[in-house]
């Protein structure tokens, strides 16, 4: 239960988000936001990116039917590092923390 109410509030979230970032490009755009403050607009409305623990990774390669080996280049990691994370002696981050949430929330369409 507690489950959908999150994912309601998080929905209803990202969509003031998305209008507010609009509304501050367009601003932008027009010559009212400099490009200093809009990078703070961006910075403020982007949506956190979850964690992704060893069994998360490991069913979303699974997900889509990919070695190691696959998973590894269209993240643009090395296999070791797929490896490591899957038994969770290591935690993605940064760009391959991101990479995998596209992957989750697009597809595999988005990354190739």
């Amino acid at each position: 239960m507690n489950s959908q109410i999150d994912k309601e509030r998080n929905a209803v979230r990202t969509r003031a988000l998305d209008a507010i970032h609009e509304t501050a490009l367009d601003l932008h755009e027009a010559g009212f936001i400099d490009k200093r403050r809009m990078q703070l607009y961006d910075a403020l409305c982007l949506v956190p990116i979850g964690e992704y623990p060893a069994e998360r990774i490991r069913n979303l390669r699974l997900r889509y039917q990919l070695s190691q080996a696959v998973f590894a280049a269209i993240l643009n990691t090395s296999l070791s590092t797929v490896r490591q994370w899957e038994i969770g002696q290591k935690r993605p981050g940064g760009t391959s923390l991101k990479l995998l949430d596209l992957l989750d929330r697009k597809g595999l369409e988005a990354l190739i």
